[in-house]
């Protein structure tokens, strides 16, 4: 269990929000009986004594554990096809093919240019694609599709596209507002260099600096993990934070690698606005 250390923004704690604890297992493990110092256990083949030693003498019939086994051998797993089947999770392949033609669909070219993702770069930010439930009389085996959620940050809209995979079709495309799923890991990172490149950013170099002896230049350098902030679960949220669950704002929580927490949970990232803002 980590220390707990009060200091400035950006202190190494471990909160009990944070708080990671590690539970030991004890291992019983059973002995065999008494032996002198001098004698083999009884019950074995050595001993000459086991519950089937002949009443000569003649050694019995080994113990019943016998030899210990070798080491397990390791399998491969099988090789994945390019195509699920049913109701399997989406293969690697249908994962690129579903993005792929959801990210360029015919109907709007010029739009995709115009899509930003978390980065300010340009077409959308990937979410999540996942396999589309089975339409009404499709349950025996229909074609399979692919719901793919993007987040355009030009817009701050959530885009959600489903794909037939059989077909290589858009068949449904929709757009909302004030919709905020969970941040995707591409998004807390951008969050972190946000930080990073911010004058509230500071206490966070210092106290990496403090637990490392080493400069903090790349979120690489941290663990880092986070979700969306949403303002209606907090009593007061400064005015800068006021168009957050209309932008898409987020709150990490990071740590050094191997090492102890840094307290980032005071700062939040708009970043559609792109700013970061200390609250508390």
């Amino acid at each position: 269990m980590y220390d707990i250390v009060r200091r400035h923004l950006g202190k190494v704690v471990a909160g009990a929000a944070m708080a990671v604890t590690g539970t030991a297992v004890a291992v019983a493990v059973t002995l065999p009986g008494s032996a002198g110092a001098d004698e083999a256990p009884r019950g074995t083949a050595a001993s000459g004594t086991g519950p089937d030693a002949a009443a000569d003498g003649t050694p019995g019939r080994p113990a019943a554990d016998g030899p210990a086994p070798g080491p397990a051998a390791q399998a491969a797993a099988p090789p994945e096809g390019a195509r699920g089947v049913g109701t399997d999770p989406l293969t690697d392949d249908e994962l690129k093919r579903a993005e792929a033609l959801a990210l360029t669909p015919p109907a709007a070219p010029d739009r995709q240019g115009a899509q930003r993702n978390a980065d300010g770069g340009r077409g959308p930010q990937r979410l999540a694609t996942e396999l589309a439930d089975p339409r009404p009389g499709e349950e025996g085996g229909g074609p399979r599709r692919a719901v793919v959620r993007l987040y355009d940050y030009a817009r701050d809209e959530l885009v959600t596209r489903t794909v037939n995979l059989d077909t290589g079709k858009v068949e449904e495309s929709g757009a909302q507002r004030g919709v905020q799923p969970s941040a995707h890991p591409e998004e807390l990172r951008a969050a972190l260099r946000l930080v990073l490149g911010s004058p509230l950013g500071d206490g966070v170099r210092a106290d990496y600096r403090d637990a490392t002896g080493k400069a903090l230049t790349s979120p690489d350098q941290l663990w880092f993990n986070g979700d969306v902030y949403r303002t209606y679960r907090e009593k007061d949220v400064p005015p800068q934070l006021a168009k957050c669950g209309e932008h898409r704002c987020v709150r990490l929580v990071t740590k050094v690698l191997n090492g102890p927490w840094i307290d980032t949970r005071g700062l939040v990232v708009d970043l559609s606005a792109r700013t970061v803002t200390r609250v508390g």
